[in-house]
C-alpha cells in the first residue's frame, strides 16, 4: 500500500511548501529590467540595447535606471510578426 499524502492546511504552509515568502510575489510586474526583457523575448542584452537606441522599444528611465513597459514589449513581438504562407 502507498503512503498517504499530507497536504498543507494552513495559507502560510501552502506558501512554505510552495517556496513563497513574499506575499506581493503574487502580483505581476509592468516595468522589467534589461536582462529580463532580454529573458522574456529571448534575445540578448545587448539587442535589447540596440532596440531602445534605435527607437524600436520605447524605455521608462528613473534615473541611471532602464525599464521596458511588458505592454511596449507585447506591442514590439506583434508588430514583428511575420506571417508566411505554406
Amino acid at each position: 500500500m502507498g503512503t498517504a499524502v499530507k497536504f498543507p492546511t494552513k495559507k502560510q504552509d501552502v506558501k512554505r511548501t510552495q517556496r513563497i515568502n513574499n506575499p506581493v510575489g503574487v502580483l505581476k510586474k509592468r516595468l522589467y529590467s534589461v536582462p529580463e526583457a532580454a529573458e522574456y523575448l529571448g534575445r540578448s542584452i545587448w539587442s535589447i540595447r540596440e532596440l531602445i537606441w534605435n527607437g524600436s522599444i520605447p524605455c521608462v528611465r528613473m534615473g541611471r535606471r532602464v525599464h521596458l513597459d511588458i505592454i511596449d514589449l507585447d506591442q514590439w513581438i506583434e508588430r514583428n510578426k511575420v506571417k508566411t504562407f505554406l
